[in-house]
């Protein structure tokens, strides 16, 4: 197995195509049998314009996906991570994957089973049985993909597969974003790939949050409503809670406060990667009820948590040690995606390169490609989910 990612800073996308793939293809130096490639919204109005340029000099390429983004990642030719937002870059990762098989799909929204389906409708629109514990990666347009339905789907027909991906971003208005399969411009729908064989896909989903106060039961709920938190008003809790903390977490809780809910009801000592993080959508003064951006049923655990930029860079710095510490004897042959929220980046840390920088920093021999997503795709506990302000990388490897 081999890797190799170039980025292009080109604001002429022939110039750009050309260097990515000179300097792509002369560090794999073996046939690339996968291509995905990420460009910046910089070049919307060229979007029809990319995958003919890229195929004319990846002549015998045998899988191509891709979507815009607002921002770019990817290796400069100086060999140092490089987050590229609001400006032209393309980045290209190229891999030769021996014995692996390959299936790119598109997908639309009309062509989605009904979540009541049988497994079977799920295996008849991706095309790869499960027996083959296929590992996913997904690109999606933000307005029309449905993509909670296709994740659920993909978890109940697909059980142990491994999916990462974002939603294609840059664009305000639907028909606007673009997904890129093999030799296709989409704007709407889900592209993306299915491997097979001699590979294992490894996550790292980095939510940013620390929780704050203790957790709670959810006494009462409705949908995505929580109507009593241990069995009083969750407004109530929530203000004994505010009361509680320093005068800083208390401003930071009037812009950045979440909900983390417990993945193990059972589990008593609740700590890092226990949560699966859901915005907080509004309070009803009235009722003492909050919203919260997923449903939520009696008896299960939440505990309110705080983003910033502090947290969030010690919460992926602990994913990566972990990680680390627990792949020194594996091969270095491997490569990397990274899936980022627009929230993040520059506008969070207030440096550029953050993220991706850190990644690099422990997992050197790794490259890595990605883009800044409108919603990121990984999962928590062994499902998979859709989220937001979350850095996720997919870590491809030989088993």
């Amino acid at each position: 197995m081999q890797w190799a990612n170039a980025l292009s800073t080109h604001s002429s996308l022939e110039s750009a195509v050309a260097e990515v793939v000179e300097r792509a293809t002369s560090i794999l130096q073996a046939p690339a049998d996968l291509a995905i490639v990420f460009i910046s919204a910089a070049f919307t109005s060229d979007y029809p314009r990319l995958l003919p340029l890229l195929h004319e000099k990846l002549t015998d390429i045998k899988v191509l996906i891709g979507c815009g983004g607002g921002g770019i990642v990817g290796v400069s030719q100086w060999g140092e991570m490089q987050e590229l937002e609001d400006s032209p870059a393309l980045s290209l990762s190229l891999a030769h994957l021996p014995d692996v098989e390959i299936q790119a799909f598109h997908i639309v929204p009309e062509e989605l089973p009904d979540l009541d389906s049988p497994p079977h409708t799920w295996v008849d629109v991706i095309g790869v049985e499960p027996d083959l514990m296929p590992q996913f990666i997904l690109l999606s347009d933000p307005f029309s993909s449905k993509i909670n339905d296709l994740l659920q789907g993909l978890d109940f027909a697909y059980p142990g597969s491994v999916v990462v991906g974002g939603l294609a971003s840059g664009g305000s208005n639907p028909g606007v974003t673009g997904l890129f399969c093999n030799g296709c411009l989409y704007r709407e729908g889900t592209v993306g790939v299915a491997l097979s064989g001699n590979i294992v896909l490894e996550t790292i989903v980095a939510q940013g949050c620390r929780p704050i106060g203790k957790p709670y039961q959810v006494s009462s709920s409705d949908r995505n409503i929580i109507l009593e938190l241990d069995e009083k008003p969750p407004l109530t809790q929530l203000r004994q809670l505010i009361e509680s903390l320093n005068e800083e977490d208390q401003r930071l809780a009037q812009t950045a406060l979440f909900v983390g809910v417990t993945r193990d009801e059972f589990k008593q000592n609740l700590g890092q990667g226990d949560f699966l993080i859901r915005n907080l959508l509004g309070v009803d003064p009235n009722a003492g009820a909050i919203a919260i951006g997923d449903r939520i049923r009696p008896g299960q655990r939440i505990q309110f948590h705080l983003r910033d930029a502090q947290t969030s860079a010690e919460d992926l710095e602990w994913w990566l040690q972990k990680y680390q510490k627990s792949h020194q004897s594996q091969p270095s042959e491997a490569g990397a995606l990274m899936f980022a929220c627009l929230g993040r980046g520059e506008g969070l840390y207030g440096k550029p390169n953050f993220d991706s920088g850190l990644f690099q920093r422990y997992l050197s021999d790794i490259p890595l490609g990605g883009f800044f997503c409108s919603g990121e795709i990984g999962p928590v506990s062994g499902n998979t989910f859709l989220h937001g302000y979350t850095s996720v990388f997919g870590i491809c490897r030989q088993p």
